[in-house]
């Protein structure tokens, strides 16, 4: 009995394409069938469902349509004659048509009334519009919706006998942030957008329970409608673990969500770890109904009944100083005229008034109640910063009233923008400013001024998503930027600088479902810190880039950058470096510190913000609090005679640990090789979708200069014109990979015996680089037939029989010259060249995987500048269209429009299916030049050690990065590819295949595995003389496309015709010869 039940766990896991790295065994040990056929919807058991159908599938959604399609194998289990899913899904470009599937389910299940059935009704969202400019006009609104599908369930329930219908809402197919997001006008807008869509999903979610509530389905006894508790959707890749992981996986997690949500709840809670299949017990055997699904759980509300919010001024002395001092280390309390802030929602205000059961209202900006620059009522009913120096100097400007946005004239100097993340600090700074210097109330030069910066947050939430973008070089650079804008233009003032607040505490609000928290909507917040496991590889480098953030503002202010002048000074302010969560009697955390999400901070914890942030500016620097415990009541500090300023540190006497030590030079451009499988196939594979890097046994090139590796060594003027082929990143073969950094370098390290790369700058040691300086898209496809000639003469290469790996990088002089002859170089012309070279590669070549990059986003390069003759006439002579224009002119704009077209081009090709007919071709798309980031150093200056002395050639700096971004990409599957560069030097970055994902990735090889399943048997007639045989068709095995055949739409159509056309010869041929049969023999007829 134990051997089956093994056997019965491994068969289904196998079938539901689950993984034991993932899942614990199936627990399901009995199916507890009903004794007899139920006579109500409450009692109906999964083995009693013999119909499942859908409504509101959308044919842009293949991963829903696979998740249900496994929800039927998993219900089969249950119930093995079950029939459905009963669904076509056409493409749903408007809620309204989900009535239409509708009344087309309702009638396919007529003659199923006597059955119970399952309808599930998803209700898709991704069409939520999250700018206020733009609700009116949008296509979905959340009434809209909601009154759909109303209608739908109300044609259901007229139609449909002995049902179940459970309503999802479907959270899309996990585009761009800014594709899920409708556009808004403004950065601003932008950046609060996904705040704004999460609260309108929840909006909309809310409202189909009021809908349900309304209603009187329920009470029927053969038909209900209940709604699933949390919405549907993919989460992000890399937050749930740090790994990347195959699209089964989340589509594994999706199923068993799905599954949760249909049978009847319970309060076991599953482990964080494991994604694990509830089952039906003895006690809850039913699918979920809203009758049968009452469970008794702590019932606490928690509601934010008048906390107290306001503070006892305990200070007596509120004296300025006798004259207005010049000095910042001289700085009271009372001498400060002016306030200011910057930040993100936590300083916006978001939530911090709100109701604790009104979740929408996280929305309203309590600017007037925001900690460091809410100046409400007064201190004791409101604690903030403004509202402790009112009491010494009560003319204080500046501060926040009420709510709004950071335009509204009630925000007055507070700039934070809600989801703001680092990278949005200089404009804020900017817009600060110029409010500072057109407020009449406001002496600029002469009034003194304390601002306070706290942003980090939502950086460390998108972490995961870009670890280029959200990196501590990065975020300091952000912070760098805004600082020394302040330092530069405004005159008399302390900055107060909050580190980032300990965020990795969050995570307990959402571990604990007793608290009611809305965690599906943080998840869509903040998912790299809400979604990773406990104790993950993501957890830990959460953790990691959390301190680097807050001790990288330590270096920075440390380094005495903003000390040079007597009026002006930086203060880090460290009070959120560790956080204690506040706890119940009972050890749960306190939510009453929270807004209605979960997420942002009530005016409770604002409270003690504010209390923490005016003690530690009393604090000496070197003996400043690391910590806020919110379970402590914090009492206000005050200054003393005998220290009665603000604390610098000037008059701390704290000396500056100074600037970081420089590190070493760098004396070569090589990388560290970690990577342990280095075996090939065995045998050598057949098929281009079982490629290992080892299996690779020729490499070639096309391309231009950057592939001619054109200046990449070049040391003076005169050197400029060189080709160093052997440091080119995708083709050269110069030393070895700890000195030169390149792809054939590392594909090396698989195969000693790797061909066609090339060597130093001679012509004859090229190899297989046909690249040529200068070269545009219109010249590709003679490089490729240099190629195909080169193989087939090259004795070393078995050109039918060895894997060749061929990169073809192209764009960029049609971009740089696109102005001077735009007709010709078009982005369907760009497109065409390159269709064209891989139609030839496709028809000549076996045996080959075509690494095809993507387009460069070339505009940076106008920021590539020194003073030298090489980056002013050369650089200009080599890339006119782009380095001419000026800044923001509508020439580059019309060039940066060309090279989104070109790259938009470029993916629409190899989207399609043109290359995909032979098991020995492929073409990959490696899209990490997508969006390009060149690294700054100094003041805003570009590094442009990334360039040749003309500014224009790559060096062999940038072909080094350049050939590890274009092998990691290889590494990354299809549809999760990283596009944009990470050019910060590490000799450590260089990805390795694993155990589980050994192949180069390709579109076949990225899609999730099918597991073998039994197919029926077809007979196979084989004539051979009279006798004639059958055999079974072979099961179906392997990784098998979620997608149409690769066989071309329009074959079957012309075979068809061509079919049709030779039957109509065919007759015509047979009748004209019976007729001409039955002439011949009328004619020798006698009467």
């Amino acid at each position: 009995m134990s051997g089956m039940r093994i056997g019965f766990h491994l068969g289904l896991i196998s079938l539901l394409g689950l993984s034991w790295t993932a899942v614990i065994a199936f627990p399901c040990d009995q199916m507890f069938t009903s004794p007899s056929p139920p006579a109500t919807v409450d009692g109906v058991r999964p083995s009693d469902v013999a119909v499942l159908a859908s409504i509101g599938l959308d044919s842009h959604s293949p991963e829903l349509s696979s998740v249900l399609s496994r929800l039927q194998e998993l219900m089969s289990l249950f119930s093995p004659s079950l029939l459905g899913p009963f669904s076509d899904p056409p493409p749903l470009a408007h809620s309204s048509q989900m009535i239409e599937q509708a009344k087309d389910v309702s009638l396919q299940l007529q003659d199923k009334q006597d059955f119970w059935k399952l309808v599930l009704v998803f209700v898709q969202i991704d069409h939520l519009c999250a700018c206020e400019q733009q609700q009116a006009s949008s296509s979905t609104t959340v009434d809209e919706t909601v009154e759909m599908v109303d209608e739908a369930l109300k044609l259901l329930q007229s139609q449909l006998k002995k049902t179940i219908v459970s309503v999802a809402l479907w959270d899309g197919e996990q585009a761009s942030h800014q594709n899920r997001n409708c556009l808004c006008s403004g950065t601003d807008r932008e950046e609060e957008a996904k705040l704004v869509r999460a609260t309108h999903t929840f909006a909309l979610q809310r409202s189909l329970g009021e809908l349900l509530e309304r209603k009187s389905w329920f009470h029927k006894e053969d038909f209900t409608v209940v709604l699933q508790d949390s919405p549907l959707g993919r989460e992000t890749l890399s937050a749930a673990s740090g790994a990347s992981l195959s699209d089964s996986f989340h589509m594994d997690k999706l199923l068993v969500q799905m599954w949760t949500e249909l049978l009847q709840p319970t309060l076991d809670k599953p482990k964080q770890e494991d994604i694990a299949l509830p089952c039906p017990s003895e006690l809850r055997p039913f699918l979920r109904t809203p009758a049968n699904s009452y469970l008794k759980e702590n019932d606490d509300l928690f509601l934010l009944l008048e906390p107290i919010t306001g503070t006892e001024m305990p200070c007596v002395d509120f004296s300025p100083s006798s004259s207005v001092p010049n000095s910042v280390h001289e700085l009271r309390p009372g001498d400060i005229k002016v306030v200011a802030a910057m930040g993100d929602s936590l300083t916006a205000g978001n939530g911090v008034g709100s109701n604790a059961n009104n979740l929408p209202d996280v929305l309203t900006q309590y600017r007037g109640l925001s900690w460091s620059i809410g100046g409400d009522e007064n201190l004791t009913s409101v604690t903030t910063l403004p509202n402790i120096l009112k009491h010494f100097n009560p003319g204080l400007k500046g501060f926040s009233q009420g709510t709004g946005r950071q335009d509204s004239a009630q925000a007055s100097l507070n700039q934070a923008v809600a989801g703001a993340t680092s990278v949005s600090l200089l404009k804020q700074v900017q817009t600060l400013v110029k409010r500072m210097k057109n407020d009449s109330r406001i002496n600029f030069t002469e009034d003194w001024k304390v601002i306070t910066v706290f942003i980090g947050g939502n950086d460390l939430c998108d972490f995961c998503k870009n670890s280029l973008l959200y990196s501590a070089e990065t975020y300091i650079k952000n912070v760098r930027e805004t600082l020394d804008y302040l330092h530069k233009e405004v005159p008399r003032s302390l900055v107060n600088l909050v580190e980032p607040l300990h965020i990795v505490p969050l995570r307990e609000m959402h571990l604990d479902t007793s608290l009611k928290c809305p965690t599906w909507l943080v998840n869509i917040l903040c998912p790299c810190v809400i979604l990773p496991k406990g104790n993950s590889a993501t957890v830990n480098q959460l953790q990691t880039l959390n301190r680097n953030y807050q001790t990288a503002l330590h270096e920075l202010v440390e380094s005495g950058r903003y000390d040079t002048r007597s009026d002006f000074t930086v203060v880090v302010q460290p009070f959120f470096r560790e956080i204690v969560i506040p706890r119940l009697s009972d050890g749960r955390p306190d939510r009453s510190y929270f807004s209605p999400d979960c997420f942002h901070l009530s005016q409770k914890a604002q409270t003690l913000m504010a209390r923490a942030l005016w003690n530690n500016m009393l604090e000496p620097l070197g003996n400043k609090t690391t910590k806020q415990d919110f379970t402590i009541d914090i009492e206000l500090k005050c200054p003393t005679k005998t220290l009665p300023y603000i604390r610098t540190y000037n008059n701390s006497d704290y000396m500056y640990s100074g600037p970081p030590p420089t590190p070493g030079p760098i004396t070569n451009w090589g990388s560290d090789f970690s990577c342990v499988d280095l075996a090939p196939s065995a045998p050598l594979p057949t098929s281009v979708h079982k490629l290992r890097p080892a299996d690779i046994k020729v490499v070639a090139a096309l391309g231009d200069s950057v592939t001619a590796g054109v200046a990449a060594k070049a040391k003076n003027l005169l050197e400029l014109s060189r080709q160093y082929r052997g440091v080119s990143w995708s083709i050269g073969g110069d030393a070895s990979l700890e000195t030169v950094t390149t792809l054939p370098n590392i594909l090396k390290k698989f195969n000693s015996n790797l061909t066609g790369f090339s060597v130093g700058q001679l012509a004859t040691r090229k190899g297989f680089n046909m690249a040529g300086p200068g070269a545009k898209s219109v010249d590709i496809q003679t490089q490729v037939e240099a190629l195909v000639k080169a193989l087939k003469n090259n004795k070393e290469v078995n050109f039918e029989q060895d894997w060749k790996l061929v990169t073809i990088f192209a764009g960029e002089m049609d971009l740089c010259n696109y102005c001077l002859d735009q007709y010709n170089l078009t982005a369907k012309n760009f497109s065409h060249n390159l269709e064209k070279s891989l139609e030839l590669l496709y028809q000549s070549v076996p045996r080959v995987l075509v690494n095809v990059v993507q387009v460069l986003q070339i505009d940076p390069l106008q920021t590539v500048q020194r003073n030298t003759l090489g980056c002013s006439l050369l650089q200009r002579t080599q890339c006119p269209c782009v380095v001419n224009p000026s800044t923001n002119s509508p020439e580059i704009e019309e060039i940066k429009r060309i090279n989104r077209e070109y790259q938009a081009e470029l993916e629409f090709l190899l989207s399609s299916d043109r290359f995909e007919g032979k098991e020995d071709f492929a073409v990959v798309l490696q899209p990490f030049l997508h969006n390009y980031f060149l690294p700054y150093i100094g003041e805003g200056e570009v590094d442009t050690s990334f360039y040749s002395l003309d500014c224009f050639h790559r060096s062999e700096r940038a072909q080094a990065e350049m050939a590890i971004a274009l092998w990691n990409n290889m590494l990354e599957p299809v549809g999760r590819k990283t596009e944009f560069n990470d050019f910060t030097h590490d000799r450590s970055k260089i990805h390795c295949p694993t155990q589980t994902n050994p192949f180069i990735f390709t579109k076949m090889n990225s899609l999730p595995e099918l597991h073998a399943t039994e197919q029926p048997t077809t007979q196979v007639t084989v004539s051979s003389g009279t006798t004639s045989t059958t055999a079974p068709t072979p099961p179906v095995t392997g990784p098998q496309p979620q997608c149409p055949s690769v066989l071309p739409v329009w074959v079957p159509v012309l075979a068809a015709v061509g079919s049709l056309l030779v039957g109509f010869v065919a007759a015509w041929v047979i009748c004209s010869c019976v007729k001409k049969n039955k002439s011949v023999t009328m004619n020798g007829t006698s009467f």
